[in-house]
């Protein structure tokens, strides 16, 4: 596909603009504001190059409809207008949810928003099962379907599920595993890969700040989407003391309420790590990766998904990470500490396994109300 320059910089920072500032209700939401504004609106893009992006983007790493975001914004605008593009629809969500933070993590935060922010809190452990199971389905009936590796991908999803729950930091080690298994098992490595430049790449990492660490995990681990990367994420933050594990699940929860994509939650991990300038900084590093991505290897975004090498590593990587999604919710689950957000959990997960469509910005605003209720004496504790 040609690079067709058909807008100026200001001309894309005016329409991703808009969508930085409607697109609540996560990937399914900002990928139909995007068909609408490339495919039918403006015909930018045809359906084929809009389907071919959004499978090549499915596959990277990073938040991927915030990849495809930038991916469009490339197509019609170059690189300037690429950076411009993603900026523009990343900054709305990160400046609302910093400042969320801000009042948040304040040595007095008001009433209203802590119980708004443990309403709303108590709904992500439901959240994360919902989320794992609609990732989970379509992978299972292509295995099936095929007749290929389906015990493979069980034995990778509770590996991940396990791994979440009992290893911490330490799952990114199981996913990176599981993917290099998949590859090894489906394929011959291709090119000069030597273990040794693992090492040297660890070693590279593990010298550098924590939160720089944190946010390069959040911009390059995170397979399958926002979620996946949730629970390396807590795992940071617990252990280096930023947030509670109530602090992280309210964090979670505001990436939801906020337009734009879950990943980011970093940003209220930065804040709580050093302030205004470690929530910048987590957020630089962690959104950087997904423009290097589109900058670097936009042309070849059509060809990236019938790879055999990325499409083998994400066959074992994918199921992992999934798991890991379904094992956070145990984890997030152990932040709540009211009767009331037990009870909005309850109400939650039942709607989320019964419906095949949840409503997720419906139940969160619902349970944000409550909060609101509870935090101010409406209701009863």
């Amino acid at each position: 596909m040609q690079n067709r320059k058909t807008l100026t910089a200001s001309a894309v920072a005016r329409h991703w603009l808009r969508l930085g500032c409607i697109g609540f209700g996560g990937p399914p939401a900002h990928l139909q504001l995007l068909r609408e504004l490339c495919v039918l609106d403006h015909e930018w893009l045809t359906e084929d190059e809009f389907s071919h992006a959004v499978a090549a983007t499915s596959i990277l790493p990073g938040p991927a409809s915030t990849q495809t975001a930038i991916y469009c914004a490339w197509v019609v605008g170059g690189p300037i207008g690429a950076v411009v593009g993603g900026l523009a629809f990343i900054l709305p969500g990160l400046l609302l949810i910093i400042a969320f933070a801000a009042v948040l993590l304040s040595s007095a935060p008001p009433l209203w928003l802590l119980g708004a922010a443990g309403g709303a809190g108590a709904v992500v452990p439901a959240l994360a099962l919902g989320t794992g199971r609609s990732l989970l389905e379509p992978m299972l009936s292509e295995r099936r379907s095929s007749g290929a590796g389906i015990w493979r991908l069980m034995s990778y999803l509770v590996a991940g599920g396990l791994a979440t729950i009992f290893l911490g930091s330490w799952l990114v080690l199981v996913l990176l595993a599981c993917g290099l298994i998949e590859l090894l098992l489906q394929s011959q490595p291709r090119g000069p890969l030597s273990p040794f430049t693992g090492i040297g790449l660890l070693g590279v990492v593990a010298g550098l700040p924590a939160l720089v660490v944190t946010g390069l995990k959040v911009g390059l681990l995170s397979f399958g989407g926002g979620f996946v990367i949730v629970p390396l994420m807590r795992a940071d933050a617990l252990h280096h003391g930023w947030l509670t594990s109530s602090q992280f699940l309210d964090a979670v929860a505001l990436g939801q309420l906020t337009p734009g994509p879950v990943v980011q939650t970093i940003a209220v991990v930065g804040y709580g790590a050093h302030g205004l300038g470690g929530a910048l900084l987590a957020s630089a590093v962690a959104f950087a990766p997904s423009f290097l991505f589109v900058l670097i290897g936009g042309r070849a975004f059509t060809h990236i998904r019938s790879n055999p090498t990325a499409l083998s590593f994400l066959r074992g990587a994918g199921p992992a990470a999934i798991g890991a999604i379904l094992g956070s919710s145990v984890l997030f689950a152990q932040g709540i500490t009211e009767v009331w957000q037990w009870l909005i959990l309850g109400i939650a997960a039942g709607w989320i396994l019964v419906a095949r469509k949840t409503p997720v910005l419906l139940l969160l605003a619902a349970a944000f109300a409550g909060g609101i209720g509870v935090g101010l004496g409406w209701l009863p504790h």
